[in-house]
């Protein structure tokens, strides 16, 4: 620590995924001296960011704009379909998905800069990109994408925080590990000037023009996610990183800065039943479980509890999880037959499946009641349209006809066997509640100023998703917000 305290940083950044990285890189690429403050130890290094599947929703207004990211021949391009996804479709989904309370501006903000953020960060960090293996589906010669969810970071979030930490080391920048922000400073007039941290030689003070928070949510602190989130969140199985525990929401509520956003709220995903209690970097995001859009899910009770083809799995898995933890015990158990069960990710490899021949002894592997998991299955089939054709490449409206709860598309009978089963549970990725910003990413306090000198990115940031959450718009959302963070804590307008 002594090495660190004896130099005055312009910019001291507080956490180590990519709404961190890029903010710090923005602002050593600006003419900052720059310090970066990794909670963990650099052999776990990487916050959520590591753990994600490194998609990024971004707007375009066709493969065009998403040759500029992944470079394409004429015949590899004709044999995608990606559609459009405007400003306007992207709006319309934030606004859609969070029953309208995104707020517009930040919302805005994020959108416009979504693609030329993804340029820069290929172009002067090095990242690279490729279609995501989440959400599409072949059809014939055609790979055809849900639009928006179309590009991912190579290798995913694995890739995306090793090239980060790459074009960082490039450029010199220090990294901190085991380093943990204690509070924050402020001069006699209000403005934070440095931060008080922690490491394993103790308490030290580093001065800085102004400190950037991307220190992540509080989804792994048990406390406040009972207190904001209630008593079933106590303990959820944590997906990400163990080291995100609302340090920085503390720091910055404590001098004054704004709690924004849904509090009550985070992004819970399906994940496999037996997944570790906190996420482990062997497995990263292969404990998901997002296909259930193509069969039924049950509880213990062997019931159906959701609809499963509400939407596309892009705007409905982030709730999903949660809908499981509300169920006994906190199971759903998803279910699939030979109709569909090609479709499921790969992901779902890394479980073991119960699989039989008949209902009954499916039941049975899954010490369900046998005669209950055969009336809903019959029930679901009875309900479900007859001559229409199931099509998983767009909401087919093949929905269940006075069924509830209905599924409104995919709804297919589940009578061809054998059968396959996966239980699953709810993973808490990462909390909705966090601090207000500006489209500058100054932190603001409760009066709507900015707090001069303190700045904040990704999950520490609240306002842009509320009840729900369009897959891919988090890994934006930090890397939009990071790269304006780290360009106006040093007095750098961001480029047009």
């Amino acid at each position: 620590m002594r090495r660190l305290t004896d130099r005055l940083y312009d910019v001291v950044v507080v956490g180590g995924g990519n709404a961190a990285l890029t903010a710090a890189i923005a602002a050593h690429d600006a003419g900052a001296r720059v310090l970066v403050l990794e909670k963990a130890p650099e052999t776990l290094r990487g916050g959520n960011s590591r753990f994600t599947g490194g998609l990024f929703r971004t707007r375009y207004d066709g493969i065009a704009d998403i040759r500029r990211l992944i470079p394409l021949s004429d015949d590899a391009a004709a044999r995608v379909d990606v559609g459009q996804y405007t400003h306007d479709d992207f709006y319309r989904t934030v606004m859609r998905v969070t029953g309208g309370q995104a707020d517009p501006e930040l919302t805005n903000t994020l959108i416009e800069r979504s693609l030329p953020t993804m340029e820069w960060m290929k172009h002067d960090l090095g990242v690279a990109w490729e279609f995501t293996d989440l959400w599409a589906v072949q059809d014939g010669d055609v790979l055809r994408f849900t639009p928006g969810a179309v590009v991912q970071a190579l290798e995913k979030g694995v890739g995306l925080v090793q090239t980060l930490y790459e074009a960082a080391a490039r450029r010199g920048i220090p990294i901190a590990y085991r380093t943990k922000l204690m509070r924050l400073l402020q001069d006699t007039k209000g403005r934070v000037v440095g931060a008080q941290v922690k490491d394993a030689e103790g308490f030290a003070e580093l001065p800085a023009v102004a400190v950037v928070l991307g220190s992540g949510g509080f989804q792994a602190n048990p406390e406040m996610r009972t207190r904001y989130l209630g008593p079933k969140w106590n303990t959820v199985k944590v997906r990400g990183t163990g080291f995100n525990t609302g340090d920085g929401h503390r720091a910055a509520m404590d001098l004054g800065a704004q709690p924004f956003g849904h509090w009550a709220g985070c992004h819970a995903t399906p994940i496999d039943a037996d997944a570790p209690p906190v996420g482990d970097l062997r497995l990263t995001d292969k404990t998901n479980r997002l296909s259930y859009l193509y069969g039924i899910m049950v509880n213990i009770y062997a019931k159906r509890f959701v609809d499963e083809g509400e939407d596309f799995g892009a705007y409905t898995y982030a709730k999903i999880g949660d809908t499981i933890l509300s169920q006994p015990q906190g199971i759903g158990i998803q279910i699939f037959d030979q109709k569909t069960v090609h479709l499921l990710e790969e992901r779902y490899n890394t479980g073991t499946p119960v699989v039989a021949d008949t209902i009954e002894a499916l039941a049975e592997g899954l010490h369900l009641d046998a005669a209950t998991l055969r009336r809903t299955v019959d029930e679901f089939n009875a309900h479900c349209p007859k001559g229409k054709r199931f099509d998983p490449s767009v909401r087919d409206g093949l929905a269940t006809e006075g069924l509830e709860p209905p599924k409104s598309n995919w709804a297919v009978p589940i009578d061809k066997p054998p059968y396959v089963a996966y239980p699953c549970t709810g993973g808490i990725t990462f909390t909705f509640g966090g601090l207000r910003v500006n489209s500058n990413a100054q932190v603001l306090d409760g009066e709507n100023e900015p707090i001069s000198g303190l700045y904040a990115s990704g999950e520490i940031t609240g306002g842009f998703f509320y009840f729900n959450y369009p897959g891919g718009t988090g890994l934006m959302r930090g890397a939009v917000f990071g790269r304006l963070a780290g360009l106006h804590a040093t007095g750098t307008p961001a480029p047009n």
